[in-house]
């Protein structure tokens, strides 16, 4: 019996053995990271990478949040899910001409990439004078959001029912009442989806925020990518590295609070084409 059950010992202790040295390969960098971000200058050029703070502090990270924390506004979250939702809903429990076409356009525009229309969106924003300003940001993170956030909802709206859609217009219910009294309650976990989608997106976004959002709104990436590259004065390594776990805190607590509403809004977006 112990004989034979050896084999699948062996298995099993390699199976783990192999889990733990993946789980330390990426943990290590983390860990260096973070024992950076707690040491002082002093202490990082004296001692080794490897070596653990003898007495951690939070001087560096006050210090990047206070000299770095901009772009919190994110308000092109909101209204580029709502406006997915919004033709997601239109596209797939109404009528609207040319809908194939819409459809088409849109997943056209989920694959271009961004450099290919940045100058015509300089001009444009220009033009109409919201260029290196919070509403211009937003408005083309709202046009770079909109085709996947309506492929999105589209898909999750055409698996729902028709007839509840034709009951409610039975009942004299319009456009706008189905979309906000029926449509939106029942679509609690896709919103939450794509919400992380877009705020991971936005708050991890770097070109566009560099380019239109202007001077007084730039978000965390070009802050942190201006803190990492100076070029004056003295390096501060546990100012970069706490920096740098300031901007990637936010995504993983979003991540972590709604990750099981993330999986269910993805498997009942994925029921229906």
């Amino acid at each position: 019996m112990s004989a034979a059950g050896a084999p699948a010992r062996i298995g099993r202790f390699g199976l783990y053995a192999f889990l733990i040295g993946m789980a330390l390969l990426f943990a290590i960098p983390l860990l260096v990271v973070i024992s950076t971000s707690l040491k002082s200058l002093d202490e990082i050029r004296a001692f080794s990478i490897f070596v653990p703070p003898s007495s951690p502090h939070f001087a560096a990270w006050w210090k990047a949040w206070y000299a770095a924390c901009t772009g919190l506004n994110c308000g092109g979250v909101t209204l580029s899910v709502l406006a997915g939702a919004l033709n997601g809903y239109a596209l797939s429990h109404w009528r609207v001409p040319g809908a194939d076409l819409i459809l088409l356009a849109l997943l056209l525009g989920a694959f271009i990439p961004y450099q290919v229309i940045l100058y015509p969106l300089v001009k444009i924003t220009s033009s109409i004078g919201i260029y290196s300003s919070l509403p211009g940001i937003i408005a083309v993170h709202i046009l770079f959001g909109l085709p996947v956030m309506t492929l999105l909802f589209r898909n999750f709206y055409a698996g729902l029912p028709d007839e509840l859609v034709k009951a409610a217009r039975v009942d004299g219910a319009g456009f706008w009442r189905i979309f906000v009294s029926v449509m939106l309650p029942l679509s609690v976990n896709i919103l939450i989806v794509a919400t992380i989608l877009q705020t991971t997106g936005i708050w991890n976004d770097y070109l566009l925020g560099l380019i239109f959002a202007g001077r007084e709104n730039q978000p965390m990436t070009v802050q942190l990518n201006a803190i990492a590259t100076t070029s004056t004065g003295e390096i501060e390594y546990n100012v970069n590295m706490a920096a740098a776990l300031l901007t990637a805190l936010p995504p993983l607590l979003v991540y972590f609070a709604s990750g099981r509403f993330f999986v269910r809004g993805i498997t009942a977006g994925a029921v229906k084409g």
